[in-house]
C-alpha cells in the first residue's frame, strides 16, 4: 500500500552487503542504490508493522482497511470529504483520547463524532473513523444490546441518544405479578442535534439498523435541538 517517496533511506542498504570486490566498484554500488530506493518503503512498513495496527498511528489508507476488517461502524465518516472541504492544511493524525471504561448506558468509548464536518465544534472525519475503530471490539461485545446502540450513536454523532424500548425487567416478592415491559416489541431512539439535516436521519436509520437487535422492529427521529453538547472522553 506504500508508494516510493522522494529521498527516503533504506534502513538495509544493498551496497553494505554486497561482497567486498565490489565495495569499491562505482557501477555496482549506483547500481542496488536504485534498488534500495525500490525496497526502502517495503522495509519502512516491517520497521513499523506494529503501528499499523495501531488505529492513532496507522495511515489513513490503512485505518480504512482497518475499518473493515473489525466491523467498525463507519456510515457517514469521509475523512476524504473533510480533505476537499479544507481551506487551508490538512486534518493531522492525532492520536485517539483512551476510551474510559465503559460503567453503563453512555460511557464513553473514545472522541465522540461531530454529525458533521461542517458544523461548529465537529471533529474531524479522520479522528472520527480513528475512534471508530479503536472503539469496535468493544462494542461488538454489547451489540444488539440498549447500552451497545447507545454508544454506537454517541461515537458517531457526538450527542447520546434517547431510547425508548419494549422490553424491561422487574422483580415482586410475591408470585404472579404484573410481566413488566410491552407485549409488542418495539424500538424508538431519538437524536437531538443543532442543526440536524435529512443526511442525518438516513445515518441514524443505518446505523439503528446495523446495531438494534436483529428481531427488533424500530423507528428514529432526528430534531433540533438549541442546546446539544457534544461529548468526548478524557
Amino acid at each position: 500500500m506504500r508508494g516510493s517517496l522522494d529521498g527516503l533511506g533504506s534502513s538495509a542498504p544493498i551496497g553494505a552487503m554486497l561482497p567486498a570486490i565490489f565495495a569499491d566498484d562505482d557501477l555496482a554500488q549506483r547500481f542496488v542504490a536504485g534498488l534500495d530506493e525500490v525496497l526502502a518503503p517495503l522495509l519502512v512498513v516491517l520497521d513499523n508493522l506494529d503501528a499499523y495496527f495501531d488505529p492513532a498511528l496507522a495511515p489513513l489508507d490503512f485505518t480504512r482497511w482497518l475499518a473493515d476488517w473489525v466491523g467498525a461502524e463507519t456510515e457517514g465518516i469521509d475523512p476524504g470529504a473533510d480533505a476537499a472541504g479544507a481551506a487551508g492544511g490538512g486534518v493531522g493524525a492525532g492520536a485517539v483520547p483512551a476510551s474510559t471504561e465503559a460503567g453503563g448506558i453512555g460511557a464513553g468509548s473514545g472522541p465522540a463524532s461531530a454529525a458533521g464536518a461542517g458544523r461548529a465544534g465537529a471533529l474531524p472525519a479522520e479522528l472520527r473513523l480513528r475512534a471508530a475503530v479503536a472503539a469496535a471490539a468493544r462494542l461488538h461485545r454489547v451489540r444488539g444490546t440498549r447500552r451497545g446502540l447507545s454508544e454506537a450513536v454517541r461515537l458517531v454523532f457526538g450527542v447520546p441518544p434517547e431510547i425508548r424500548e419494549s422490553g424491561a425487567a422487574a422483580w415482586h416478592a410475591r408470585p404472579l405479578g404484573p410481566v413488566p415491559g410491552d407485549r409488542r416489541p418495539h424500538l424508538h431512539v431519538t437524536l437531538r442535534l443543532p442543526d440536524p439535516s435529512p443526511a442525518d436521519h438516513h445515518r441514524l436509520d443505518t446505523l439503528v439498523a446495523a446495531a438494534r437487535p436483529a428481531h427488533m422492529p424500530y423507528t428514529v427521529e432526528v430534531i433540533a435541538s438549541a442546546v446539544a453538547e457534544r461529548t468526548t472522553d478524557r
